[in-house]
């Protein structure tokens, strides 16, 4: 696949001077819109997950008029609900020695120095706001004894600043700003749209000013326009088929997004999650994520023997490797999620994996257990443990877990600046949707710090200095009716092709393709055998796919196929960024780029930039780099040894 590159590309909205005190600058200077203006405004939100359901209730509660979009049969179902282990917040409450400066440096170091220093460290202000507000929504975060908020470790981090509800953060978290956003749709400020999907952008004159969408229920097209458009819309992990990801995730509407102008960055960063449940057989079609919160005190091992199969009951102590604890002392069983990965990988490519297939390592809690007792272990893991052995039918407190590495985040999405917006003036990207905060590794506990500092205390703030020019009048029609033209041509074209194959078997067989070629270990061999390949199956899907009943009822096959169809494009252009970039660093592992003992070697002279790629009809994109710069952080090789 051909591409050109174009003039680099700045983020001209964040302020200079000391980095504890841009964002105070960036609010103080940015415009407002007086109460009896914001009535006068429309924002369209896509997304009801943290950061959408969050920025949904706030704008709503600003006094804005919003419009929110989810293809959920209720928001609460988004898939922030099902987020595990916790929430990082620099609040120092074990007095361990943490701050907002080491919450930002934690951060821009686990992102393996790829990610803005000015983001970051916003992020890490802004996390301990997000507590105080949980805590007065009623979210019921875990308390010590003495009645204060419980903390514990993820990986990445010496500190325990990761807040959290047993296994089930996420849920509570979304609850909250799900009743803040019920709240604002009682008092007529927010308008609900469930069971809608978001299927092309509509921009005029420059701006966003709408999107096209279908209500699943009854296959109509509508049409929606507001004065400024925020996607919320969550991360493209389902590429791979087999992912930690709810089965309607998708890349659609970032897609679109990108379709209509807004620059791609970053795509070829991945997460793999260390602790999944393995692969069972042909017929899955997710995985199951097992928190890294276990790390905490489930302890990873495999045989210390090549091809030992004996039961880890009967493998004694010294014929154990603790390969974390081994390899990287420091910081042990919560080392970065990408290291964990790939050491992972490494033992069960040296022959000493445990179960089906040897792809597999142990989680092992018998010490916590012996140290703790099992009740103090059930009430910090009960759920997870529960969850775990309803799938495999083995009982973790007798038997080690079995645990695998998964697709489960995804550190890329849509370019955006400092404010949050585009390179679409009045398209605001937030959550998982956009690339800002994570560099090529995201640090366990921060998905749901950024979508929550986004949705309830950046956007509301920058997204006003944009709306402070409105109202924008009338959205020609003229654009309206080409979006609109557009997505019923597409729907038209997946019903009629007639084929003989299903859309879930096309990604499934692209799904495999991507894990095999540009999974936790990509080699330019690899991504060239992808770039050959991804266009062939393309081209069969849309000669051979098999699109059954109308537009015109709820389809959920052709929901699939126009997912599908997204993801073929998506794909392409990741394998693209992969071969580019040929340095490793984070979740991006060029097996031509490592150290001596295997380690992701990072080449800063020529990659020290985001990658944003420009859409093109041609199938030419066009690549734009954004230089990034150290001030308070020295760029150093990586070690958590």
């Amino acid at each position: 696949m051909k591409f050109v590159e174009g003039p680099d590309i700045r983020d001209t909205k964040a302020p200079e001077g000391p980095i504890e005190e841009r964002w105070e600058k960036r609010k103080f200077a940015a415009k407002l819109v007086n109460p009896a203006n914001k009535r006068k405004l429309n924002v369209i939100v896509v997304g009801t997950g943290l950061a959408g359901g969050s920025a949904a209730a706030t704008l709503g509660e600003l006094g804005y008029n919003v419009k929110s979009f989810c293809y959920q049969d209720s928001p609460r179902r988004a898939h922030s609900i099902a987020a595990q282990g916790g929430i990082n917040a620099a609040k120092n409450y074990r007095g361990d020695g943490d701050s907002i400066y080491r919450l930002f440096y934690d951060t821009v170091k686990g992102g393996d120095f790829r990610a803005r220093e000015s983001n970051v460290y916003r992020l890490a202000q802004v996390s301990v706001n997000i507590i105080d507000q949980a805590v007065a929504q009623g979210v019921p975060f875990a308390r010590e004894y003495g009645g204060l908020l419980d903390t514990r470790s993820f990986g990445g981090a010496q500190v325990s600043r990761t807040f959290y509800a047993r296994g089930q953060t996420g849920q509570q978290l979304l609850l909250g700003a799900y009743q803040a956003l019920e709240r604002q749709v009682a008092a007529g400020t927010v308008q609900m749209f469930t069971r809608h999907e978001m299927l092309d952008l509509i921009v005029a004159d420059g701006r966003a000013r709408g999107i096209i969408v279908r209500d699943m229920v009854t296959g109509e097209i509508e049409r929606h326009v507001a004065d400024a458009v925020v996607l919320a819309t969550g991360g493209y992990g389902n590429v791979f088929f087999l992912s930690t990801n709810a089965k309607g995730c998708n890349t659609t509407a970032i897609w679109r997004a990108h379709e209509r102008g807004a620059y791609f960055a970053n795509p070829c960063y991945t997460q793999i999650h260390p602790t999944c449940i393995p692969v069972s057989g042909e017929y899955q079609s997710k995985l199951t994520l097992m928190s890294e919160s276990l790390r905490n005190d489930g302890r990873v091992w495999v045989p210390l023997r090549k091809g030992d199969d004996r039961a880890p009951g009967d493998i004694p102590e010294d014929e154990r490797d603790y390969y974390l604890e081994r390899i990287y002392p420091a910081f042990g069983n919560l080392v970065p999620r990408d290291i964990a990965s790939r050491a992972a990988k490494n033992v069960c490519d040296e022959g000493r994996g445990v179960g089906p297939g040897g792809l597999g390592v142990y989680l092992d809690f018998r010490d916590a257990i012996n140290r703790l007792g099992r009740d103090a272990v059930e009430k910090k893991y009960g759920n997870l443990f529960e969850m775990y052995e309803r799938i495999t039918g083995e009982n973790p407190y007798d038997v080690p877990m079995r645990i695998y590495p998964a697709v489960h985040y995804t550190m890329g999405g849509l370019w955006v600046d400092y404010d949050l917006q585009s390179t679409i003036p009045g398209l605001f990207v937030i959550g998982e949707a956009n690339f800002s905060d994570h560099g090529a590794n995201r640090l366990g506990a921060s998905a749901l710090m950024q979508g929550l500092a986004d949705g309830y205390f950046v956007l509301p703030t920058t997204i006003g200095d944009y709306l402070a020019a409105g109202p924008f009048g009338e959205v020609d029609e003229e654009a309206v009716t080409e979006a609109e033209g557009k997505v019923r041509a597409r729907i038209e074209r997946l019903l009629s092709v007639n084929g003989n194959r299903t859309p879930d078997s096309f990604h499934r067989e692209l799904g495999k393709l991507m894990w095999d070629y540009c999974g936790m270990e990509r080699t330019e061999e690899s991504l060239r055998k992808a770039l050959e390949r991804i266009p062939e199956l393309r081209k069969e899907f849309w000669e051979n796919v098999k699109v059954t009943g109308t537009a015109e009822e709820l389809n959920q096959v052709l929901e699939k196929a126009g997912r599908v169809a997204d993801f073929f494009d998506l794909a392409e252009l990741m394998c693209l960024d992969a071969l580019v970039r040929t340095e490793s660093c984070g979740g991006h592992f060029r097996a031509e780029s490592q150290d001596a003992d295997g380690e992701a070697l990072r080449d800063d002279e020529h990659f020290a930039h985001v990658s944003a790629w420009e859409y093109s009809p041609e199938g030419v994109p066009v690549l734009h780099k954004e230089p990034l710069e150290y001030e308070y952080v020295k760029m150093t090789q990586r070690s958590y040894k």
